[in-house]
């Protein structure tokens, strides 16, 4: 494995995803290819991994999702990684992120409301989303 990427994780020492990121930040470092991309020219590399999960969810095959779900789990990573390098925001940002809107909208699983059934949670999640939005 290169320097500065290893695969911790059975001891808790770092999960499979930090490693993940510190074979990325290795990658940004040594691959001239990725060292002149950007978050723009990576655009269809994307697009055209989310259609692959969207096909692979359609086949039906777990094999093929587990594949494909790497793949763009792997764009999302460069791009976090990226930005770290630009002193953006970190994969760390990222997934805070999304765990607090989560939170945000759940709030009957995170919070004190209660929804007793899919029409209510849609109720809770949609106004949650829409507080979002007016707060931006």
């Amino acid at each position: 494995m290169p320097d500065g990427a290893d695969e911790r994780g059975a001891d808790g020492s770092a999960s499979a995803l930090e490693a993940f990121a510190d074979q990325m930040r290795v990658l940004q470092r040594e691959c001239p290819w990725k060292r002149e991309q950007t978050h723009t020219s990576l655009i269809p590399y994307v697009r055209e991994e989310a259609e692959e999960v969207v096909e692979a969810i359609e086949s039906g095959d777990p094999a093929a999702l587990c594949d494909e779900l790497g793949d763009l789990l792997l764009q999302v990573v460069i791009h976090a990684v990226m930005a770290e390098e630009a002193g953006e925001f970190t994969l760390d940002d990222v997934a805070r992120g999304v765990m607090a809107k989560m939170e945000r909208r759940n709030p009957h699983v995170f919070g004190d409301a209660v929804a007793t059934d899919v029409t209510e949670v849609m109720r809770l999640y949609n106004a949650a989303k829409a507080a979002e939005r007016a707060q931006a």
